[in-house]
């Protein structure tokens, strides 16, 4: 069984100094930007499943005291099975260390491309294994999918305008913005109302 990510964008109203107006409300659901299944993402941001990656950015804090009631009424359905519930607001986002390495050798061999200025920039973990399989000689598909289990650090096999490494991944690179760029840019956009401060991620998983 696998787990699921559940959770909403929150923002406060600064503007007044009533406490009513300050309080947190829910913007968009998660759903609506964001459905993966990406561990090493959810171990990246929030401790979960992949928990040797990367150091969490925000370890399992647990929902915030001031929840905006919708999200708190949202998470009802599913205690008793949601666990790893946390959140993170858009100025610790903004102000992570998204080239950070992580802190082993990833099981998946990556695909680089060349960018326009002619620099490797990352394309995919085991993309094109039909062809990686024809470079390296695996051919035990466990081996395959975990080539960095085994070739060492740095291992590489050039293919054109494509080169296949073994390696770590970057933070950027657990929560690529393929995946998560639309919560991102939902998060970015409501800052400039509220504040980096006044705009969180709240999340909790299942399964």
């Amino acid at each position: 069984m696998g787990t699921d990510i559940h959770g909403s964008i929150e923002c406060r109203w600064d503007r007044w100094p009533d406490e009513d107006d300050r309080c947190w409300q829910k913007a968009i659901d998660l759903a609506h930007l964001y459905n993966g299944r990406s561990y090493t993402a959810f171990g990246s941001l929030f401790g979960v499943r992949d928990t040797t990656s990367f150091r969490p950015l925000a370890d399992r804090r647990g929902l915030p005291p001031d929840v905006s009631r919708d999200a708190s009424a949202a998470i009802e359905p599913w205690n008793p099975g949601a666990f790893g519930a946390s959140w993170i607001t858009w100025a610790e986002l903004l102000a992570a260390d998204w080239d950070e390495p992580a802190n082993e050798v990833d099981e998946c061999v990556h695909e680089y491309r060349r960018s326009p200025d002619g620099v490797w920039e990352i394309y995919g973990r085991n993309s094109n294994l039909n062809r990686f399989a024809q470079l390296s000689g695996l051919t035990d598909p466990h081996a395959l999918y975990r080539a960095g289990n085994a070739h060492p650090e740095g291992t590489e096999w050039p293919d054109g305008d494509r080169l296949f490494r073994i390696g770590r991944l970057r933070r950027s690179h657990s929560v690529p913005d393929s995946d998560w760029g639309a919560v991102w840019s939902i998060m970015r956009t409501l800052s400039n109302l509220h504040g980096a401060e006044g705009v969180r991620l709240v999340v909790w998983f299942e399964g």
